[in-house]
């Protein structure tokens, strides 16, 4: 990685601002999944222990500018708290005077955590004026939040062209192992995607056939390709704007592009629809594709064994619903069972599922951020990190 971390700078006796990704899934007033705020304990640590005092800011949910009781960050302070086993001052905004006075009175080894970031409508137009404020409460800007560093938002973008501006552990790892996998794998290379739709995937597609060994293709995209080949897909999902893309990403890729063969097939969009397994080319009118089926699993499954390197993102099947989650299921064990490999989940959904297997200890790498790793994957630029100084 290129850029400077944690470790380039001096932090000793200085107040720290650290964008963390505590946007977190709440349940009845309390942090429901805290692994984004465990992925930042390392970062948070190291700086306690060498001396600073750490101010950490985050946003939570979609509060479209304005403070929302639902998306105050007390429950993460709460959380975080309990984690670090020491005392976390929550404040009530992220800039203005009261938050100023509040760092000022900071003292090395104290942790303040700022109001959601988002409650401000500067935020995410990456508002000069916001990110002064939030660069006034500190003398180092450390960006530990992947998440979201395909944003240019003022805590993330904003803010470093204030301050020495350096990579926490996270944001590092990430690089790392994200960009190992562009750059130079280990081969076999292999990319799964899934999810449902092509046209939120082209560029990662292109870029991936580039350079990939075998891109295996499955959910909704999947019915995009089926029809681009002239098969029935019955009433299953599928972009017919991007037909003519389809063919083109099949006529390049040639066999490095590789489909399922069979699918389970639901007669409605239901968590307890009828469903039963037909090969690709017998979908009927009146039911619709929700997941690859077990000669599809064998046939992934076979082109993976050799695989040095794995980069997976996008779920296989409508995977919220149990009966049509096996196949991503599959793919994650599929995966876990490799030797030797570097194994790679591109957040989001597919990251979810990995969790609800039980085989996230199994994977080299799960990303914090699903968007982010996309966009990433896609060979895009990342404001986050590009604002971050050069090694």
């Amino acid at each position: 990685m290129d850029k400077k971390t944690v470790r380039d700078v001096d932090v000793k006796g200085k107040r720290v601002v650290v964008r963390v990704d505590f946007n977190v899934p709440l349940k009845d007033g309390a942090v429901a999944d805290d692994r984004r705020i465990r992925a930042a304990l390392p970062t948070i640590q190291y700086l306690l222990d060498q001396g600073a005092a750490v101010v950490l800011m985050s946003h939570l949910g979609r509060p479209k500018g304005e403070p929302k009781p639902e998306f105050r960050m007390d429950p993460v302070a709460d959380h975080l708290r309990q984690l670090l086993g020491k005392r976390v001052t929550k404040l009530d905004d992220c800039v203005g005077p009261k938050v100023e006075s509040a760092v000022e009175a900071m003292k090395p080894g104290d942790v303040i955590l700022l109001e959601n970031t988002r409650f401000k409508p500067g935020e995410t137009k990456n508002d000069p004026a916001l990110a002064d404020g939030l660069a006034t409460l500190g003398e180092v800007y450390v960006n530990d939040a992947f998440g979201t560093a395909h944003r240019a938002h003022a805590s993330t973008a904003g803010v470093a062209q204030h301050l020495p501006a350096v990579a926490g552990f996270l944001m590092e790892k990430e690089l790392n192992y994200l960009g190992r996998a562009l750059a130079d794998p280990k081969r076999p290379f292999l990319a799964i995607l899934g999810g449902a739709k092509i046209s939120d995937k082209f560029g990662v597609i292109q870029n991936l056939l580039a350079q990939v060994d075998s891109l295996l293709i499955g959910g909704g995209m999947a019915n995009t390709f089926f029809k681009a080949q002239g098969l029935s897909v019955g009433d299953s999902l599928v972009e017919d704007e991007a037909l003519d893309t389809a063919r083109e990403l099949l006529d390049s890729a040639g066999d490095r592009l590789v489909l399922p063969v069979d699918c389970v097939v639901a007669d409605r969009f239901d968590a307890d629809a009828d469903a039963k397994v037909v090969p690709v080319d017998q979908v009927s009118d009146g039911w619709r594709i929700l997941d690859i089926g077990p000669a599809s699993v064998a046939h992934f499954s076979n082109r993976l064994a050799a695989a040095k390197t794995v980069v997976w993102n996008g779920p296989m099947g409508v995977f919220e619903f149990p009966r049509f989650a096996e196949g991503t299921f599959a793919v994650a064990r599929a995966l876990a069972g490799l030797k030797d490999a570097t194994t790679i989940i591109g957040g989001g959904d597919s990251a979810a599922a990995v969790e609800q297997s039980g085989l996230a200890d199994k994977m080299s790498h799960i990303s914090t951020g699903g968007g982010a790793s996309l966009e990433f994957l896609e060979g895009k630029e990342l404001p986050g990190v590009a604002a971050l100084m050069d090694k």
